[in-house]
């Protein structure tokens, strides 16, 4: 029987053959056979979720709390001194400097990217912004977010701050950050579902001593990653309590 593994859309897409490498280790440390599936967007993923397909996912901190709540999903490992930020940037041409300046009807790039999109609109609040007085530009990637606010089509734009300090130097210059968050206790983390709950504890130690040997940093080193580091329940259960308020 192979077990399905997926990562949430809004990965670095120059990680994507690193996912590729790890599975492969994951399966030849596990001997479990794990098919790796890609999804385009969140919505396929969640209908993949909600159909009991998937029993193993690198999944952001918005989707945590379904998998936990709906679906009977644990936590095992999340990297290790990484947390989820979100930035506001705008073209690098535009005299705002302050989000408390930008006005009410300005268009706002953004992806379906749930907690990232949630922090960007608490980070702008001193400009009395909100879902209701923006102009919502939705993308399916923060490249394309980038993209918008380059041709002008966008004053302003949300990005996960790893995928924006993943764009290229010549796209990054030509942009400005206006204010980046600093919650650091919101992160992503690989996550066990029913199907594969009993062996949540080899995975988790394998994960765990992955940057013990040579060839587990060289996989790690494919994600961006120094190391795993375990995420226990009470961890999980406070950060989804946290994306709860956030969110009021």
């Amino acid at each position: 029987m192979s077990f399905i593994f997926t990562v949430s859309p809004d990965f670095t897409p120059d990680h994507l053959s690193g996912w590729y490498i790890f599975n492969t280790w994951l399966q030849r440390q596990t001997d479990v056979s794990i098919h790796l599936e890609m999804y385009n967007n969140f919505n396929d993923q969640r209908e993949a979720i909600r159909n009991d397909k998937v029993s193993l996912i690198y999944a952001n901190p918005f989707d945590a709390a379904m998998l936990v709540r709906e679906k009977g999903f644990l936590p095992l490992v999340k990297p290790a001194g990484a947390s989820d930020e979100a930035i506001i940037a705008v073209n690098a041409n535009n005299p705002i400097d302050d989000v408390a300046r930008l006005a009410p009807g300005i268009k706002l790039a953004f992806t379906d990217d749930p907690d990232v999109k949630m922090m960007g609109m608490i980070m702008l609040e001193p400009g009395d912004l909100d879902t209701s007085n923006v102009q919502g530009i939705s993308c399916d990637t923060y490249v394309l977010v980038a993209k918008h606010l380059l041709r002008g089509e966008a004053d302003a734009g949300i990005f996960l701050a790893e995928a924006f300090d993943g764009l290229s130097d010549m796209i990054k210059k030509q942009l400005r950050i206006l204010v980046r968050s600093q919650i650091s206790v919101i992160h992503h983390s690989l996550m066990i579902g029913p199907k594969l709950l009993e062996r949540r504890d080899e995975f988790q130690k394998c994960l765990i001593e992955m940057d013990n040997d040579s060839k587990g940093q060289g996989v790690l080193e494919s994600l961006g990653f120094k190391a795993w580091e375990k995420v226990d329940d009470e961890e999980m259960q406070f950060m989804i309590d946290l994306m709860d308020t956030l969110s009021i």
